[in-house]
């Protein structure tokens, strides 16, 4: 047990702060017109391993959880053909501004939702998930991150030779 978790808990969330802060990181690089490969690597691997070692987790049904993190593999998978494999190439380079962002948007909208469960404040005031206070956080940040991928989308044109 570390700071009362079980060991994969704690790999887990290390791994999904990780990806939160990098991703964050990357999306407003994209803004900045950069491509920064080291801040990129981390974020789709420390991504990627958040996903999947969600499934990790003990449970009896597929539930919408489960189906964020397919949803999430799939959006990374693709920005990682397209930021490696196809190097930004003409359409790609949208393609992987957008799906690198879904990739940061669901670690975001994970991270409010443990929060709202993990913070007795928040978990006073949404104890289901259903409840407004949840559902308006969920919004508004679904709102910030339309709004970061239409800029990513029109800003992000890195130099090839700063993509190595």
């Amino acid at each position: 047990m570390i700071l009362g978790m079980s060991t994969f808990t704690f790999v887990h969330t290390v791994l999904s702060l990780v990806a939160l802060v990098s991703g964050l990181i990357v999306v407003f690089g994209m803004i900045g017109s950069s491509a920064l490969p080291a801040w990129t690597a981390v974020f789709l691997v420390t991504a990627v391993a958040t996903s999947a070692t969600g499934f990790g987790f003990p449970f009896e049904k597929f539930e919408a959880s489960h189906w964020i993190g397919v949803i999430s593999l799939v959006a990374l998978g693709i920005a990682i053909l397209a930021r490696y494999a196809f190097h930004l190439a003409g359409t790609w380079r949208w393609v992987y501004a957008v799906t690198a962002i879904i990739g940061a948007y669901f670690l975001v909208f994970v991270g409010i939702a443990q929060a709202f469960k993990k913070i007795p404040a928040l978990h006073a005031i949404a104890p289901t998930l259903s409840e407004p206070p949840f559902g308006i956080s969920q919004g508004v940040t679904l709102v910030i991150f339309v709004v970061l991928t239409v800029l990513a989308v029109r800003k992000f044109h890195p130099v090839a030779a700063r993509l190595a």
